[in-house]
């Protein structure tokens, strides 16, 4: 073959390597410093399930990279590497893509334990006849809190029936509560669903707008054989009503759980509504807990609320919202976005010192063009209809209001399910160690 024949023939591979090479190099540049940023922002920590690469067999082929749309993985020194740990909600579509099974799915670090409920293959703890299925026994997975619903389920239905009370109790309506409650109904057992909230849908309605979902092939009770793959949020979402709609499955919301209580061959799940006794339990809860609250007076009026659905609801008003985490910053940026919105931002501390760069960026921008006011060093004291009184630096002050979002966190169940006798592990990944849990500190 001729110098000129190389040079024509040659020239397009060259092109297409050199190409590869240069978009390559970006990624690893931008990768390293969305790493630089987590590590400054000390979001360093996934809150859950996440995985962890094995760098011996990692050949950096970016599968892993591409299957993750919160871009919670990246390639640092041609090898794969959570670089934004906290935005990893562990659906575990990385997992199926790497192409070398250089992946593992782990709770918990070295640096900071996970708290996981010990159950058995059918996912019934050690204390008899309560069963956890879904997130809160630490698997978020949706089609893995499907399988478990329904495994709980059937385990449940060969047991004999008592006919003074319900065959089970389904606490949750996220995607485990809901695959339980479908395989209850199709089995015949007399159950009742609760959900604290006013929707269902679990973790997955408090996803922000648009954000994909990951779904493997499942089999849902009394629907059928699933293939969802990426679907976004509220999609999921309408596939959910759709499925109430088609199956008649009816679930008690708003109706929180605030004890259960052992009774012979059984138990007592009480709620805000009424007691119910109940042969068994599914606990669906998830790991987000109940949302925690200010304890202040007026906290139970309908304007006060503890998620921001939907910023354009709170346009023309007077909103308050109420924590220092990435969450309450975002929710007070999307709303300082929307026309004729005067938003407030009361923090107890004195900086924000663990949010992401970016959202500290975008926070520092707004308060320059007087799109919001930041109240640091703040608490409130006193909700009314039309105002809330806060306290700073020992004087308090009032703000007229219309609406307030409470962003603080949830209180985490794993102190409930010690008191009801659950045994619990905690989890450190997979080089370190598992050990008994402990009381936090």
């Amino acid at each position: 073959m001729g110098t000129s024949a190389i040079i024509i023939y040659g020239m397009p591979l060259f092109a297409g390597l050199l190409f590869y090479a240069v978009r390559r190099w970006r990624r690893a540049t931008a990768d390293r410093a969305t790493l630089r940023e987590s590590q400054a922002s000390g979001l360093t920590e996934p809150p859950s399930l996440h995985p962890e690469f094995d760098d011996a067999q990692c050949i950096g082929s970016g599968a892993c990279v591409a299957a993750c749309p919160e871009k919670a993985i990246g390639l640092v020194h041609g090898k794969a590497q959570l670089v934004n740990p906290s935005a990893c909600i562990g659906h575990g579509a990385c997992f199926a893509q790497c192409p070398m099974g250089a992946i593992e799915l782990v709770f918990g670090t070295e640096r900071r334990g996970i708290d996981i409920p010990n159950v058995a293959a059918d996912f019934e703890t050690n204390v008899p006849r309560l069963f956890i299925a879904g997130e809160l026994g630490g698997m978020g997975l949706i089609h893995k809190a499907v399988e478990q619903g329904r495994s709980a389920v059937a385990t449940i239905a060969e047991r004999p029936r008592a006919k003074d009370r319900f065959d089970v109790v389904v606490v949750g309506a996220g995607p485990a509560g809901l695959a339980a409650s479908l395989a209850a109904k199709e089995r015949g057992l007399r159950f009742i669903t609760i959900e604290q909230e006013d929707s269902l849908g679990g973790t997955v309605y408090h996803y922000p707008r648009h954000k994909l979902a990951m779904t493997s092939p499942m089999r849902l009770p009394i629907v059928g054989n699933l293939k969802l793959g990426a679907i976004r949020k509220e999609a999921l979402l309408a596939f959910w009503l759709d499925v109430l709609k088609r199956t008649g499955l009816q679930i008690d919301f708003c109706n929180r759980m605030l004890a259960i209580d052992s009774v012979d061959g059984g138990f007592v799940v009480k709620t805000q509504k009424r007691d119910i006794e109940t042969a068994h339990v599914i606990l669906a809860i998830g790991r987000r807990g109940t949302p925690r609250r200010l304890d202040v007076p007026g906290e139970e009026l309908p304007k006060v609320s503890y998620r921001l659905i939907d910023p354009e609801q709170y346009a023309g008003q007077r909103v308050l919202v109420v924590g220092g985490g990435d969450s309450a910053i975002e929710a007070a940026l999307a709303i300082s976005e929307v026309a004729g919105a005067n938003v407030s931002l009361s923090y107890r501390g004195e900086a924000f010192n663990r949010i992401k760069a970016g959202n500290r960026e975008r926070l520092k921008s707004a308060q320059d063009r007087d799109q919001l006011r930041v109240l640091l060093q703040s608490s409130v004291q006193n909700i009314t209809a039309t105002a809330v009184t806060l306290a700073h630096d020992g004087k308090a002050f009032q703000l007229s209001n219309d609406a307030v979002i409470v962003c603080a966190g949830g209180v985490l169940p794993t102190q409930f399910l010690r008191s009801l006798g659950v045994e619990i592990a905690t989890h450190f990944g997979k080089t370190a160690r598992t050990a008994p849990a402990r009381d936090a500190a």
